[in-house]
Order: C-alpha cells, then sequence, then structure tokens
C-alpha cells in the first residue's frame, strides 16, 4: 500500500502547536494570569494577540481550514513564534504549498561521475555523496571506514541494497554504537529530514522512508512528533569508532548546483590533533579501493 503523500494542513497544526508549546507568555512579554494551564506554552489568543490577527482565523490556520495565509501573515506568526530562519522557510513550505516551487524531474539514482571524481580526489577525508533521501549514493575509502565499514563498500551502487543515512542512524545496531552524543546526532538527523521533507511534499519514496522510521523506531517517532526544523549542513561530531577509538570532527555538507538534491558530505579533523592521527590510523587499517572511479555503466 503506497505510504500517503505529505498532510499539509495536519502538518502545519502540529508545526505552530510545537512552536506555541516552547513559548511562556512572560517570554514574548505578555502577562501570565492563574497559575494553572490547561496547555503547555502560549494559548492560541495570546498568539493571536501577538501576531495581530483573529483568534477565529489563527484557529482555522492551526485546525487546516484556511489556505493559502498571506505573507504579512505568515512574517507576524514567525515574529511572535521567533521562529528561526530555517523555521520561517519550513512554515511558508507547509502553509503556502501551491507556492513552493516544484523540484525538477533529475535522476538521483547514482551519484554523477564529477562527484565520485570528487570523492576520490579527498582520499585523505572521509568523504559521502547523499541523495535527496540521504540515501549513500556512494564514499571514499575512509568515508566508508568511518560512518560504516562493517557494510559492503559495493553496496551504494545497488539500489536494493543502498544504505541510508537515516535509516543506519535510527535502525542499525553498528551506527548506534557510532556516535557517543547520540541524542545531539538523532535530533540532528531528524531535524535536517523535516526540512527535506517540507521542501519535497510529492516524494513518495521520503514519505515511505518516514513512514518506516516511525513504526519501526519509537526514538525516531519521538523525535518526528515535536516538529524540530534545522538545516544542518555543518557543525562537529564526535565519534567512537570500533578501531580507533574517539574523534571529533567537523563536517561540512555542500549541495550540487544541478538541481538533483545531492550533496557531498564531507568530514576533517583539527590539524595536529589526535582526530587526525585516529584518520591516519584508520586510512592504514584499510586497503586501497579504486572502485569508485569506475566509469558508469551505460
Amino acid at each position: 500500500m503506497d505510504t500517503p503523500a505529505m498532510d499539509f494542513p495536519a502538518e502545519l497544526g502540529n508545526f505552530l502547536r510545537t512552536r506555541r508549546a516552547r513559548l511562556q507568555p512572560e517570554d514574548v512579554g505578555l502577562v501570565r494570569y492563574g497559575t494553572r494551564r490547561r496547555v503547555p506554552g502560549l494559548r492560541r489568543e495570546e498568539l493571536a494577540q501577538l501576531a495581530g490577527v483573529s483568534v477565529a482565523y489563527y484557529t482555522r490556520l492551526e485546525q487546516g481550514q484556511s489556505h493559502q495565509a498571506s505573507e504579512g501573515v505568515l512574517d507576524a506568526l514567525a515574529r511572535a513564534l521567533r521562529l528561526t530562519a530555517d523555521e520561517r522557510a519550513h512554515l511558508r513550505a507547509l502553509a503556502r504549498p501551491g507556492a513552493a516551487p516544484r523540484r525538477p524531474a533529475v535522476r538521483h539514482d547514482k551519484a554523477r561521475p564529477g562527484v565520485r571524481q570528487l570523492l576520490a580526489a579527498v582520499a585523505d577525508v572521509p568523504a559521502l555523496a547523499l541523495g535527496p533521501r540521504f540515501e549513500i549514493l556512494a564514499w571514499n575509502r575512509l568515508g566508508h571506514a568511518l560512518t560504516a565499514g562493517h557494510l559492503d563498500f559495493d553496496s551504494p551502487g545497488r539500489p536494493q541494497d543502498r544504505p541510508n543515512a537515516q535509516r543506519l542512524l535510527f535502525l542499525d545496531p553498528h551506527t548506534r554504537e557510532l556516535y557517543p552524543d547520540r541524542d545531539e546526532e538523532t535530533r540532528r538527523a531528524v531535524s535536517a529530514l523535516r526540512v527535506t521533507a517540507g521542501q519535497r511534499p510529492d516524494d513518495q519514496q521520503l514519505a515511505e522512508l518516514i513512514g518506516e522510521l516511525s513504526m519501526k523506531s519509537s526514538e525516531f517517532s519521538s523525535l518526528w512528533a515535536r516538529h524540530v526544523v534545522h538545516n544542518c549542513t555543518f557543525g562537529s561530531k564526535r565519534f567512537h569508532h570500533p578501531l580507533v577509538g574517539d574523534l571529533e570532527l567537523d563536517f561540512e555538507m555542500m549541495q550540487t548546483p544541478d538541481g538533483s538534491g545531492q550533496g557531498v558530505l564531507m568530514y576533517t579533523a583539527a590539524q595536529d590533533s589526535p582526530s587526525e592521527a585516529a584518520l591516519r590510523l584508520l586510512a592504514a587499517e584499510r586497503g586501497p579501493v579504486v572502485r569508485v572511479l569506475e566509469p558508469e555503466r551505460p
């Protein structure tokens, strides 16, 4: 049975409710009356007051009964809710799905040759090519050794076996042990998936991935319900690797400019740090692999 596409009115209501819940009246300059409140955070009428809209209109919007909210209303709600730039973009994607540009029909089933050449060229840096649904399309030798050395190196080239970074994080026992800051890593992953889901409302495979993770992982389901939105394109991560121990690495996620939704994720260590030494040791543990440079078959 097909997984249904995103229900935008329901998603919008959930997003607004979770954003209301994280703010208290005193956070936004309102006077708190009484000590017992039926709902966490701001009431609907308090948010409507801050945004300058009627309570009835805001209620319809939260219940999915009002479509195509104006830019002015969305801006007012974003200010009242103190949304980040990523959250503002997500609010617009949910509130005005018809206005969002449709993604071009580009094949996503393999990394472009130029991307694979890039991965091979940075052999001393762990690097992976990710598709628009966080599927791993290719990796260089060190990227494979760092993130999923227990998997077959050639698995990204086989659609039926292709690993998915989100699926590995929540369902794979090896990956579960790889991140000592697991709570931070899972929050970061789900918040990035939220951004992607808002950008790709008609992506059936993405909807199926979200449905699978929601059914198989209570951890994912709980995080998904919080509706946290953040486009995590850089930062740092700690790893506890089974071969070389602890590492602290910076990461950068760079999107390709062709509209395919593919990106290159690279990890680097501070110069002369223990983590840089650990990466060198990990590289020495693995024999050379050159298959990443093989030409694509027609």
